[in-house]
């Protein structure tokens, strides 16, 4: 991380919701290596990822709390001191959203109420990143997308997650809460769950080359994606913890898209074992996949200095030499 970052969150105190997480975890090691203070307020639901090994290595440094982000007064009482907040909790999984949209919206916008209500009533100076996602977008209209095209989700997850978009938005506005939101693609690296699809394909397709085992595409495989190792995810959400701007919104992504069927073969070239197979799109799958995905982020750069670092292939590898050490 930059010099001008650890000089801007040194001695901070920061909230990391669903810090148990993927991107979470790994915001959580990242703002403890630039020496700012951790709250987590995690509720470890196996429904959405958490996971205690993730802290393991700063867990002493981590004021750890077990509590739902459902519940008001468990986040009022880790924001109250807080000069950070970063939402990262949430519910992730498309099909799932489909399958129990009343536990989706409850996680995914009301749990962002409380987190922005929090911060209003307690915290009104505090800086706030909530983590948002590009598949509420919905199908491109125009190639590439950039942070004006049209939202229209065509699944409960990607339209709650527009939703507690919007009330970020809204809270900035109407009550000066300095919030702004970062819009991450398909996320990968270390600290994953790899065993599920639900949080996440190409970490899943990681987790199945690892063992042995088949990654099964739908369809022809041709369908473009945009993928971000996750050190470049928390870099970009740290830049935008420290800008001056609030009710700011951007994609921080990849700009070369890859098919699924080339990303699948980097993995099983980086995993060493694996095989691919293609099969016909499930009706309930298709009805909600997005198709291509390219996008422009040209705005988080020109705004906060931010671009990937990271190749598939350094990021491929990191993550495999990660779970090769945790499972010796």
């Amino acid at each position: 991380m930059s010099h001008k970052l650890t000089k801007l969150l040194s001695g901070k105190h920061a909230v990391v919701t669903g810090g148990l997480g993927f991107i979470g975890s790994n915001l959580v090691h990242a703002l403890i290596d630039i020496g700012a203070y951790v709250t987590v307020i995690d509720s470890l639901d196996p429904r959405s990822g958490g996971d205690i090994a993730n802290i393991q290595g700063v867990e002493d440094k981590v004021d750890l709390v077990s509590a739902d982000i459902c519940e008001f007064e468990s986040v009022a009482s880790v924001v109250q001191n807080a000069s950070h907040v970063f939402h990262c909790a949430a519910h992730t999984s498309h099909p799932y959203s489909m399958r129990d949209p009343q536990l989706d919206v409850s996680v995914n916008c009301i749990g962002t109420l409380n987190v922005l209500e929090s911060v209003r009533r307690l915290r009104p100076n505090a800086k706030m990143v909530y983590v948002g996602t590009s598949t509420q977008i919905g199908p491109m209209t125009s190639s590439p997308i950039t942070e004006s095209h049209r939202v229209a989700p065509v699944d409960i997850y990607s339209a709650n997650k527009a939703a507690a978009e919007y009330y970020c938005k809204i809270y900035a506005n109407a009550h000066d809460i300095d919030v702004n939101v970062v819009r991450l693609p398909n996320v990968y690296g270390p600290r994953a769950n790899i065993k599920s699809p639900d949080f996440g394909f190409i970490n899943y397709f990681i987790g199945l080359a690892l063992n042995g085992q088949s990654l099964t595409i739908y369809g022809d495989g041709l369908q473009l994606r945009s993928v971000l190792y996750v050190k470049d995810a928390i870099e970009a959400l740290i830049l935008a913890s420290c800008s001056k701007t609030t009710g700011e919104v951007w994609f921080a992504a990849n700009e070369n898209s890859i098919s699924v069927n080339e990303l699948a073969r980097s993995i099983v070239a980086a995993c060493g074992s694996g095989e691919i197979v293609n099969v016909e799109w499930p009706d309930d799958r298709k009805r909600i996949d997005v198709g291509d995905i390219v996008i422009d982020c040209s705005k988080i750069g020109g705004d906060l200095d931010w671009s990937p670092k990271v190749s598939l292939e350094d990021g491929l590898r990191n993550t495999v030499k990660y779970w090769e050490s945790v499972t010796q």
